[in-house]
């Protein structure tokens, strides 16, 4: 009688606490959130990124690099290829279509699964170098590669894994070799990864990468999703999604990573573009990630996209730039703008290219 008793508080112990969590979980998630249409002028879609755009890289003259094709576990896939790297001229005609990077030999294309992605220049040898994180079989790893513009086309470099980037998410290159990277979980991956979400704590990094030097630099996250570097590479921003908000770290004189300030979005938070002219930070979210990972077609998720201005001030000003409930767009995770254009770009579905109104005042 005593162990019926025992086993009975154990399994009433276990449902409140799961049930705790679950409230958690949807806290967390923005599961109740409702969304107001905020859309921008003269949107088109991007032809031929009907599969996702990620993320996304752009140089100074607009030519932007994008990530497509991701294969990411408990989200839906309509490829049976692999990804791609495509690039498209932002300062040109805007509904150009996307043109794919070749890709030379050393480099296993048939597993290529981009996710985040970073360019790095090299002004002494002016060569332009593009990071790429990939889960070929669900695992984590970097590519690097060489950008080589006559034709086209990358050149294989290296593969950089390591057991501390274990579950790599985005990434910002800060040299030829050398990198910022988010774990977006503690734990490698599998079913694992459902019982960390569950529970909800803050075990997510980021870690320091260069070929003599590798260690943690920041902790202490929900999820580590976004990462990027203020124009004058003093400031790392990470975006934790799970607790919605941005992160500003301090670059110290040894790479490690001092924590300045926190603001909050109210957002779903995913990848980070930093405008290099006026530091502004520009972030593709998720408004309902417990809609993003439930994918109802009968109850879509929708796309948000906020920018940040001033963040270094003492009251940044954030602001909802784009919003839509999944009638037009599902699942955004990028934002760029350039020269009056924003580029919005998803996990899974197409990308958008509208007109960016005057958002000044």
């Amino acid at each position: 009688m005593g162990k019926l008793i025992v086993l009975s508080l154990t399994v009433a112990a276990l449902a409140a606490f799961l049930g705790e969590r679950l409230i958690n979980l949807r806290r967390r998630t923005l599961a109740s959130r409702e969304l107001f249409q905020n859309h921008l002028p003269n949107c088109h879609s991007v032809k031929g990124l009907e599969y996702g755009s990620e993320d996304l890289a752009v140089l100074p003259n607009g030519l932007a690099f994008i990530s497509t094709g991701l294969n990411f576990p408990g989200l839906p896939s309509y490829s049976d290829d692999p990804g791609k790297i495509y690039t498209l001229d932002l300062s040109e005609d805007s509904r150009k279509k996307p043109v794919e990077l070749r890709m030379g030999r050393g480099f296993e294309l048939d597993s290529f699964n981009p996710h985040g992605i970073s360019v790095y220049t090299d002004e002494t040898e002016n060569s332009i170098y593009l990071f790429v994180v990939n889960h070929p079989q669900q695992k984590a790893q970097v590519e690097i590669f060489q950008f080589i513009e006559e034709d086209h086309s990358l050149v294989y470099v290296k593969t950089i894994k390591h057991e501390l980037l274990h579950s790599v998410n985005d990434i910002v290159a800060v040299g030829v070799e050398s990198f910022y990277a988010t774990n977006d979980h503690y734990f490698g991956g599998g079913t694992l990864n459902t019982v960390e979400a569950v529970l909800g704590q803050p075990w997510c990094n980021v870690v320091y990468y260069s070929p003599g030097q590798v260690m943690e630099v920041a902790a202490g996250f929900y999820k580590a999703n976004g990462i990027n570097i203020s124009p004058d590479k003093r400031h790392v921003y990470v975006a934790d999604t799970f607790d919605h908000n941005i992160h500003v770290l301090e670059r110290q004189k040894n790479n490690a990573l001092a924590p300045v300030k926190v603001v909050a979005v109210g957002s779903l938070v995913d990848n980070i573009q930093v405008d290099s002219e006026t530091g502004d930070l520009w972030i593709g979210c998720h408004p309902n990630g417990w809609k993003l990972f439930q994918t109802d077609p009968k109850d879509l998720p929708g796309s948000e996209v906020m920018r940040i201005q001033n963040i270094h001030s003492e009251n940044p000003v954030v602001t909802q730039v784009y919003a839509d409930d999944g009638s037009v767009l599902i699942g955004s995770s990028v934002a760029s703008p350039y020269k009056g254009k924003l580029f919005i770009g998803t996990i899974y579905h197409k990308a958008l290219v509208c007109d960016l109104e005057d958002l000044r005042h």
